[in-house]
């Protein structure tokens, strides 16, 4: 159903503007006839009105948990929508709720209602809803997915908390750097004069020269950079050999592997738990992933599950993924309990990742302090160096 702006004219030929859905225009002029209006101009704005917004992980948890907890309770879908509604302060999340609820109130499905959100909601928890519709338990859907959110934003939040550290550090490093280059070393310029330098010195001069002096260009160059690395990441084929370097870093590598298992194994689960077929399954978890490189690889997964190769063998053949996936997957397959398998792999896999970050951060944190020493060290050699000149022979001043 497509949303339309329109244009009108009542009984007394007084203009009248508004917005209303229908399938197309014959049936809006219809719509607007039975209200006494007469159609003059209209525009279709169902892509412009769909919602921009992206829902972060605790958003998501916190809807699922409040929508299942009401329908386990006996609340109704319509009503529990209509609370949220009234309950929610942020102003784009009530706008959120109140479309879906309009949504509902028109017999529309509650994954219906989410898909035409945009992308506010992703597609594996409007997959889930809607086999949650199909078999009935909407709730028990509901709280799997605020399970599986919820899970996902304390582990996103340990490696982010795990990184402020580090990432504090690169910005203390870059504001000394322009602090000294900017301020401090051009105080010694006209110290020194013309006397004889070393070529630190000089070197350092010359940079806190264009630095000072050009600081506009650098700028420029710098959002120009910025820039282009971002039109190249849209780039499919530059995305893939990015995310596939990704897997292949040292230290980092180990990390994202380790991520990417866990959260293919906790979608994988959420999925087949809740009646999805594997094939399906995987047509949905590829885009969950967040790595092009494992995510093209799913063709050749799908298509070996299609001929009949189980999960277990289909998936060692996904590079990218840490092999102890595949063996939990086959213990899973011949013990009959693959959903139950899934679970604790994805546990482990969310224990390990969130180890993994922190010896990073151990690894990372004694290299940086040793780069901001040594950039201590050049400065104090550049600057100190002509000074001992100077001590020794005054005349060097000339």
């Amino acid at each position: 159903m497509a949303k339309y702006q329109y244009t009108a004219k009542d009984m007394n030929s007084k203009r009248v503007k508004g917005k209303i859905e229908a399938n197309d225009q014959q049936e809006l002029v219809t719509l607007l006839r039975n209200q006494n209006q007469y159609l003059m101009t209209c525009k279709d704005i169902t892509e412009k009105e769909k919602n921009d917004k992206k829902l972060n992980l605790k958003e998501l948890s916190e809807f699922s948990r409040q929508i299942g907890t009401m329908l386990g309770s006996g609340v109704s879908l319509i009503r529990a929508m209509s609370i949220l509604v009234q309950r929610e302060e942020n102003v784009k999340m009530k706008k959120i709720y109140k479309d879906m609820y309009v949504k509902l109130q028109q017999g529309f499905t509650l994954s219906t209602a989410m898909q035409d959100e945009g992308r506010a909601f992703p597609e594996l928890m409007v997959n889930m809803y809607r086999s949650g519709e199909n078999s009935g338990h909407m709730d028990q859907v509901a709280m799997t997915m605020a399970k599986q959110y919820d899970k996902d934003y304390k582990v996103q939040s340990k490696i982010k908390n795990a990184m402020i550290y580090p990432i504090i550090l690169v910005f203390v490093m870059l504001g000394c750097a322009v602090l000294l280059f900017t301020i401090i070393i051009p105080s010694f310029i006209d110290v020194f004069g013309d006397m004889p330098l070393p070529f630190i010195t000089q070197a350092l001069m010359g940079i806190s020269n264009v630095m000072t002096t050009n600081w506009y260009w650098i700028m420029i160059g710098v959002l120009v950079i910025v820039a282009a690395i971002a039109s190249l990441l849209r780039i499919p084929s530059v995305r893939y050999k990015l995310d596939r370097l990704k897997l292949k870093l040292p230290i980092f590598g180990k990390l994202n592997r380790t991520i990417y298992t866990a959260r293919f194994a906790r979608t994988m689960c959420s999925l087949y738990t809740s009646g999805i077929s594997i094939i399906n399954g995987l047509m949905i978890v590829r885009s969950t992933i967040g790595n092009k490189f494992i995510e093209d690889q799913f063709d050749m997964v799908i298509t070996s599950v299609r001929n009949g190769v189980s999960l277990s063998q289909s998936i060692q053949k996904v590079e990218g993924f840490d092999v102890k996936l595949a063996s939990s997957i086959y213990i899973g397959e011949e013990s009959g309990r693959l959903d139950e398998m899934l679970t604790t792999l994805a546990d482990d896999f969310d224990y390990d990742s969130e180890m993994a970050s922190q010896r990073m951060v151990t690894v990372i944190e004694p290299i940086m302090i040793v780069v901001m020493a040594i950039m201590v060290v050049i400065v104090m050699m550049g600057v100190l160096l002509p000074v001992v000149t100077l001590y020794n022979d005054p005349s060097a001043l000339g």
